[in-house]
């Protein structure tokens, strides 16, 4: 899944051990998100989306690609 969670933590001047101690989460943990090697869970994607006062989907993308979504 992409995710625009490097452009804003870079806003914020964060590292991504920065950014994992205010999800409580390890500096692997946001590396493999960034990275789209691991989705967060509902949960992790809403405290991120409060800890950046932006709505998911502007966070996140699902890149569904296909024919109508269900």
């Amino acid at each position: 899944m992409k995710n625009q969670l490097k452009v804003l933590r870079a806003i914020r001047n964060w590292s991504q051990a920065d950014l994992g101690e205010h999800l409580d989460v390890s500096r692997q943990a946001v590396n493999a998100i960034e990275t789209g090697k691991y989705d967060p869970s509902l949960p992790l994607a809403f405290k991120i989306s409060r800890l950046f006062d932006l709505p998911i989907e502007q966070i996140f993308d699902d890149e569904f690609e296909g024919g109508d979504n269900v």
